[in-house]
């Protein structure tokens, strides 16, 4: 298990209506990358952290400094982050972070779409340490009714790529059901990512006015749907044949 802290920034261009709707009241309540990396170092838990933001927030937060992506991964690194998703960062672009990061012992992990193949995915395969974040659909994060096709095609040619030897794949963008996990497991993943469908019994909480502690056992409850389900697609995987 992981779990992913979205640092909000205004212009979250890989983000559907939910989780837009969410980074606006953050940003309203007066979140700011100091403000996040205190709530970090706040929590009290026994899985990794993963810290998914935007590349202007890395930037900025060290651009006095001679490597400006420095200051950002040292401070993730010390308030207990253990990996970065930055979804609007090129793997071409991607050195300076990656050395960054190396040096501080977290993972940067990257998007596989659909539509990455070729050269591309290559030049991913070689950044990208953690997990291999594949995208489940063209588009932005939200819940859907349904898992795309594309999804196995995209496990698939990532297996073809051995990726899956070296580095996890985990499918995000729009899982929202025990079900859906477990089809997406079945298929070859090696886990899920969840949010929208996390955040909107947040966002539904917050607009009845509901005890902290409800809005906590249902998110309790979705989690623990999403969590059986990928395990149970674990046990649909076809066994591999004695000898």
């Amino acid at each position: 298990d992981a779990i992913e802290l979205g640092l909000p920034f205004s212009e979250p261009i890989a983000e559907g209506p939910t989780i837009q709707r969410a980074i606006v009241r953050a940003l309203e309540a007066g979140m700011t990358p100091a403000r996040y990396f205190a709530f970090v170092e706040s929590l009290e838990v026994e899985v990794p952290l993963v810290c998914m933001t935007y590349y202007n927030l890395v930037y900025q937060y060290g651009a006095d400094d001679a490597e400006p992506v420095r200051p950002f991964v040292e401070r993730a690194a010390d308030a207990g982050i253990t990996g970065l998703v930055i979804p609007d960062l090129p793997a071409e672009e991607a050195d300076p972070l990656r050395a960054a990061c190396d040096e501080v012992g977290l993972d940067l992990v990257f998007i596989v779409a659909p539509t990455t193949r070729g050269d591309r995915l290559e030049r991913v395969l070689a950044q990208v340490s953690g997990y291999i974040y594949v995208q489940a659909r063209l588009g932005v994060t939200g819940a859907s009714e349904a898992v795309s096709d594309r999804t196995a095609e995209s496990l698939d040619r990532l297996a073809a790529h051995g990726a899956a030897d070296d580095v996890p794949t985990a499918v995000g963008f729009g899982i929202s059901t025990g079900e859906q996990a477990a089809d997406v497991v079945a298929a070859g993943a090696d886990g899920v990512i969840v949010g929208s469908a996390l955040v909107d019994v947040v966002a539904d909480g917050h607009a009845t006015d509901d005890p902290v502690d409800a809005v906590a056992q249902r998110l309790e409850r979705k989690a623990s749907d999403l969590k059986e389900g990928a395990l149970a697609g674990a046990q649909r995987r076809p066994r591999p044949e004695g000898p």
